[in-house]
C-alpha cells in the first residue's frame, strides 16, 4: 500500500462538521484511502454500486435517513455518482444529522461536481485523488529503485494496479482503459458513438505538448468543432486529460486563446496508442517526459494547496515556454529537456516582459520539480 499525500489533508478536516468528498478517476485508490483512514473506527459503509443502496439513498427524507444511519456517527458512501440527486441527500444528512461525519467518494466528476456544488455549498471539503505521484512512489520504494524505474514509469504510468503487477502492465492497462475509464465517460455523458470518442482520444494522444487545433481535430475525427470542444470537456471531467491555457498579458504577438492538452497518466496515453516501445526507440520521448513532468506538477500543486496557476507561453514567432506558473503575482517559466543542455535558455522576450524566474528541468534535477517541499 502506498501512503497517500491526501491522507493527512483529509485527517485535518475530520470532525469539522462538513462532508468530506474525494473524487478522481476509477482505480486510483479512493476506497482504499478512506478504508485506511477509518481503520479501527466504527462506521456505516454504503456502496452505491449495490442497487439496494442506490434505491435507499435516492430521493429520501430526513426520517428515512435517520433509520438508515441509526446510531452510526461515521458514514462512508462509495461510488456516490451512481445515486440520483445525491447532493440533496448529503445536504439533508449534513444539515439535520449534525453529529454524523460523512465521507463520500466518487469515480468521476461528472455527476458529483455538477450536482453537489449547489446543494453542498459551504458544507463540504473537496479533495481530488490521482494515480500514485512520484513522491508517493519514491517514499515507498526509495531513491535507487525509483531511479531505476523512471523509464518504466514514463511508459506504464502510476495507476496502483499497474504498479502492483510488474510484468503484466499492458494487460492491466488495457483492462483499465477499456473497462473503467471509457465506461465512466459513456455512462455519464450523451456520447452515442464510442468509436468517435476513441478516435478523438487517439488524436489527442498524438498531440501532447502541442497546441490543440479544434478545426484540425474536427477533420481527423469527422465531427464538428463544437462537438470536439464538448467531447474534450467530457474527457477532462472524466480525468483522462487536462488542458493548459496560454499565458498572455504584455507581449505583442503572444498566442492568447490556444490550449495544450496533457494526459493525467502516461500509461493511459500509451495504451490509447498501443505503443510501449523503449524510450530509445521512440520519437515521442520528449513528449512523454513533458507529460510526466506536467502531470506530476499538477498533482503536487493540488495536493499541497499551492494555489498556483499553470499555463504555457508562445508567440507567433515560435518563441515558447513549456510551462508558466503564476503564484502571488510571481512568474516562473520552465523548459523541459530529457538530457541536460547548458546552452538552453528561455526566451529573453518572456524573461524581460514578466520579470520571470526561469528554470531548465532535465533528467538530473527533476526531483526538485515533482516533489514540492
Amino acid at each position: 500500500m502506498y501512503n497517500r499525500t491526501q491522507e493527512n489533508n483529509i485527517l485535518d478536516k475530520l470532525g469539522t462538521g462538513k462532508a468530506i468528498l474525494l473524487i478522481g478517476p476509477r482505480q486510483v485508490g479512493k476506497t482504499t484511502l478512506f478504508n485506511k483512514i477509518l481503520k479501527n473506527k466504527e462506521y456505516l459503509f454504503l456502496d452505491a454500486d449495490d442497487p439496494t443502496v442506490r434505491n435507499l439513498l435516492t430521493n429520501t427524507n430526513t426520517e428515512q435517513l435517520k433509520s438508515i444511519i441509526g446510531k452510526n456517527r461515521i458514514v462512508f458512501i462509495d461510488e456516490a455518482q451512481r445515486i440520483t440527486n445525491i447532493g440533496i441527500t448529503l445536504k439533508i444528512i449534513t444539515d439535520q444529522l449534525k453529529d454524523v461525519q460523512l465521507l463520500v467518494s466518487g469515480s468521476s466528476s461528472f455527476d458529483l461536481s455538477s450536482k453537489l456544488n449547489e446543494p453542498l455549498t459551504g458544507r463540504k471539503w473537496e479533495f481530488e485523488l490521482f494515480p500514485i505521484s512520484w513522491e508517493e512512489y519514491e517514499n515507498k520504494h526509495g531513491y535507487l529503485v525509483s531511479e531505476q524505474q523512471l523509464e518504466n514509469r514514463l511508459l506504464f504510468g502510476f495507476y496502483p494496479e499497474i504498479l502492483n503487477h510488474q510484468g503484466e502492465e499492458k494487460q492491466y492497462l488495457s483492462q483499465l482503459v477499456n473497462s473503467y475509464l471509457y465506461r465512466d465517460i459513456l455512462a455519464f455523458s450523451d456520447i452515442r458513438k464510442p468509436e468517435v470518442l476513441e478516435k478523438l482520444i487517439q488524436a489527442l494522444a498524438l498531440q501532447i505538448g502541442n497546441e490543440v487545433n479544434y478545426n484540425e481535430l474536427s477533420q481527423i475525427v469527422g465531427i464538428n468543432k463544437s462537438t470536439i470542444q464538448k467531447y474534450i470537456e467530457i474527457l477532462e471531467k472524466g480525468y483522462i486529460v487536462f488542458r493548459l491555457s496560454s499565458y498572455s498579458k504584455n507581449v505583442r504577438n503572444e498566442i492568447k486563446r490556444n490550449k495544450k492538452i496533457y494526459f493525467y497518466d502516461n500509461g493511459v496515453r500509451n495504451m490509447v496508442l498501443g505503443n510501449f516501445s523503449n524510450l530509445d526507440l521512440r520519437q515521442d520521448k520528449g513528449s512523454l517526459w513533458e507529460n510526466f513532468l506536467i502531470s506530476e506538477r499538477k498533482k503536487q500543486n493540488i495536493y499541497k494547496d499551492t494555489f498556483t496557476k499553470m499555463y504555457f507561453w508562445r508567440t507567433r514567432q515560435q518563441q515558447e515556454v513549456d510551462l508558466v506558473e503564476e503564484i502571488d503575482g510571481n512568474i516562473t517559466g520552465f523548459e523541459f529537456k530529457w538530457k541536460s543542455n547548458k546552452n538552453v535558455r528561455l526566451p529573453k522576450t518572456f524573461r524581460e516582459a514578466y520579470n520571470a524566474e526561469t528554470k531548465i528541468i532535465d533528467r538530473t534535477n527533476f526531483r526538485d520539480f515533482v516533489i514540492l517541499k
